[in-house]
């Protein structure tokens, strides 16, 4: 009788623990989500928020809707220091001021990066972009050094390559009508990251049908789309209703060829080692990812393939679209404001005359003006419209309490539309970053690189980038813009892109137009 009832009891048992274990972790989670409720109820908030749900039923489904809909909703409450809203049962403080900004990203406690990053951990694994504490400071201290100006210096070449590249195909558009130049600036800044980050010439300028080219792209949409439906956010949900499979296409593809990259550099540097940087007098090309191959740590440990991968692949992902988005707006905004167009094409030929030679990094410092264009059109357009970050302790922001496991959402693009620092915040006026106009400006009141521990290692390589490519095109042509600034209809996913892209003309330049 006992081992018959030792039988039966010993299932039992179980389901119990396992209903006990449920109601547990229930109980846990329903606790911290009515806490979180409670202490951030004074907070101003957006439209009707649902138990567990939250705002999520009231966000547009379309990427371009919705970025508007976070547009309106700053506007808004432009008087109020911060806002609330939930996705699902993550709670979010909305900051587009720079006081409050500057709360966050000045405290070295808040450095972990919000939830929804996690949905580019299969991509980007946990580089740079997406890592935290130990892990963060330590890859922060070993890639450093890789973006110094001298090693950025080496990089110019293949800038001015690309540059001549599109500059030819451009040609083939000039004196046509108008066409969408946005394509043509990304597929160059795709080879310019390729070839920098890791000596692979991918020819996308040449052959944009790559399937590389595309999944970079797709992959992007893909981890933008899922995280703002949280419908999707469990893996078994994603994998069997959503776009799992595609996104593990999409994956298989990127991960394939930067494995194959890697892997073709570390058996050449390998089988190498004694080798300089230069080979009989010719001085051999770096690569960041040769860098890295070689980067120690304080013991004098490498970097495993793995943890090179993560740091190319975000390298890849971060390094061209960013880049190519700003260039397409700032040729916009040139061809819409023929003043600024005049004084940069006098600014160049001041430093270039009617030479068609490369741009060195002399020219760099002289391209001032351009400079300021380069920095006015991230204002107006962010490369990266909002970044989060995850609040690891209580906080207060402008007198209200914000609690840890809350997530702060910091809108650059309202932030860079501040009156009271940028007057006519719509108007494009490049000469605000003049160095006399920026004096008494807060530093966190212009963030496109973000700002403070976490800013951005590449902003540099950026910078003289757009420097080389916007200074090739407007070098041999006259740009007008062929869309009004209603018409752009700004997309805020991971990337902020127009909806319809950069529609443009091109003139040749002559011998005549140079001189004027």
């Amino acid at each position: 009788m006992a081992v018959l009832l030792g039988s039966y009891m010993t299932p039992l048992l179980g389901v119990s623990v396992f209903v006990a274990l449920l109601t547990y972790i229930t109980y846990r989670l329903l606790a911290g989500y009515l806490h979180k409720w409670l202490e951030m109820k004074p907070i101003p908030e957006v439209g009707r928020t649902y138990p567990f749900i939250g705002n999520a039923l009231e966000f547009k489904t379309n990427a371009g809707d919705f970025f508007r809909q976070i547009q309106d909703y700053t506007r808004e409450f432009s008087n109020a220091p911060l806002i609330k809203l939930w996705v699902g049962p993550v709670p979010f403080v909305v900051l587009f001021h720079a006081e409050t900004v500057e709360t966050i990203l000045t405290n070295p406690v808040h450095m972990e990066k919000a939830y929804a990053y996690k949905f580019l951990h299969p991509w980007l694994g946990t580089g740079l972009l997406t890592s935290t504490g130990p892990k963060w400071r330590q890859r922060r201290k070993m890639l450093t050094p890789t973006f110094h100006f001298s090693i950025l210096s080496d990089f110019l070449e293949v800038m001015n390559e690309q540059a001549e590249i599109l500059v030819e195909k451009l040609e083939k558009r000039a004196g046509k009508g108008p066409f969408n130049c946005f394509s043509h600036i990304t597929l160059c800044a795709l080879d310019i990251i390729c070839e920098t980050a890791m000596g692979r010439k991918i020819y996308a300028q040449s052959n944009s049908d790559s399937e590389y080219v595309k999944s970079v792209y797709r992959m992007s949409d893909i981890v933008s789309r899922r995280q703002r439906t949280p419908w999707f956010w469990p893996d078994f949900v994603y994998n069997y209703f959503g776009d799992g499979r595609e996104h593990d296409r999409t994956l298989k593809v990127l991960h394939s060829f930067t494995e194959s990259v890697i892997r073709e550099r570390a058996e050449n540097i390998s089988g190498n080692e004694s080798d300089s940087d230069s080979d009989q007098g010719t001085r051999k090309r770096r690569a960041f990812l040769d860098m890295l191959l070689k980067t120690t740590d304080d013991e004098g440990n490498r970097m495993s393939n793995r943890d090179i991968q993560e740091e190319v692949d975000t390298f890849m992902f971060r390094g061209h679209d960013t880049t190519a988005a700003s260039m397409n707006w700032a040729l916009h905004l040139l061809g819409s404001h023929p003043e600024a167009h005049r004084k940069v094409q006098q600014e160049l030929h001041e430093v270039f005359g009617a030479s068609d030679r490369p741009v060195t990094t002399e020219d760099l410092k002289k391209l001032t003006y351009l400079g300021c264009v380069i920095k006015e059109a991230l204002r107006l357009f962010p490369s990266v419209p909002f970044f989060a970050r995850s609040l690891c302790e209580d906080c207060h922001i402008n007198g209200f309490k914000v609690p840890k496991g809350a997530n702060a959402i910091i809108i650059t693009y309202a932030l860079h539309r501040d009156p009271r620092y940028f007057p006519d915040p719509e108007e494009f006026r490049p000469e605000r970053f003049l160095p006399e106009n920026s004096v008494g400006r807060p530093p966190y009141a212009y963030i496109p690189f973000s700002a403070g521990l976490r800013n951005c290692i590449g902003q540099r390589f950026a910078l003289m980038e757009e420097k080389v490519i916007l200074s090739s095109i407007l070098r041999n042509f006259n740009v007008e813009a062929c869309q009004e600034r209603e018409e752009l209809r700004p997309v805020g996913e991971l990337i902020l892109r127009p909806e319809k892209g950069i529609w443009i003309k091109l003139e040749k330049k002559t011998t005549q137009t140079l001189s004027n």
